[in-house]
């Protein structure tokens, strides 16, 4: 168990060297953009089958009324 504790950590530090070694490279912006679209059509996806459903469910006839 302890070997595998080692081996990890050892891969973890080179892993933060590495990222550290590496100049910035500006992809943050184009990483929000393409998140924040994401988002957005998540939000605009589930909008559309609440309506769907809600459309759907305001349709079904269950004997109550005249």
């Amino acid at each position: 168990m302890m070997h595998h504790i080692r081996t990890l950590w050892a891969l973890t530090r080179a892993r933060v060297a590495l990222l550290r070694a590496e100049p910035e490279r500006g992809e943050i912006t184009t990483t929000v953009i393409v998140t924040a679209l994401m988002a957005i059509a998540a939000i605009a996806i589930i909008a559309i089958i609440v309506a769907k459903l809600t459309q759907k469910a305001n349709s079904i006839n269950l004997g109550l009324g005249g």
